[in-house]
């Protein structure tokens, strides 16, 4: 399996997710990627965009041209917009060619950074997306494809039930017997 993965760590908590993001004309030929002509940005990742999206100054930068026009819906309302063709790639030389984007106009945030790029759900659900913060660390990872699945009250019920004896009292306060308690729901899981 072919896997491609990034991991970004921030000195603190965040709650806006930042990360370098660099765009190229389209192009599935493995011997370009490294040579082709990438332009970098700063991206937000928007788990709340349905598309990604450029701003207009990216797509005067890399002189693009609209391969189609949609309609994209706001809390300001319907507008007609430019949809784009691109290669986007992520830190760590994770590389999405073909991918669809739609231009606005301005991504402005309450950050320090000029961001440009837009990363919507069309992206992040193609792998697994991820975010802890540890330690009030934020920690953000990001893989393509996807390859396990991440279920975090499995994870805990495992680890918690590990150590519990069938006969011991069952964690939950009832008194009874674990084994008659919440054995098989937990052991189950």
């Amino acid at each position: 399996m072919n896997s491609q993965s990034f991991t970004t760590k921030y000195p603190g908590l965040v709650n806006v997710l930042i990360t370098d993001v660099s765009i190229s004309l389209p192009s599935t030929d493995i011997s370009e990627i490294n040579t082709i002509d990438k332009h970098s940005f700063i991206g937000i990742w928007d788990t709340g965009a349905t598309s990604s999206c450029i701003t207009q100054n990216v797509v005067k930068k890399l002189d693009l041209k609209p391969i189609s026009i949609t309609k994209m819906t706001t809390g300001g309302g319907v507008f007609d917009r430019n949809v784009f063709l691109i290669n986007i790639y992520l830190p760590n030389k994770v590389t999405i060619p073909f991918v669809k984007v739609v231009e606005v106009s301005d991504l402005t945030q309450d950050t320090n950074d000029k961001v440009e790029v837009l990363i919507g759900m069309d992206i992040i659900s193609m792998g697994d997306f991820s975010i802890t913060n540890k330690d009030r660390k934020t920690c953000f990872s990001f893989r393509i494809p996807s390859i396990v699945e991440t279920d975090f009250v499995k994870e805990f019920n495992k680890a918690y039930t590990k150590n519990i004896g069938r006969n011991d009292p069952c964690p939950c306060g009832s008194g009874k017997k674990f084994k008659n308690c919440h054995w098989n729901e937990l052991k189950s899981t």
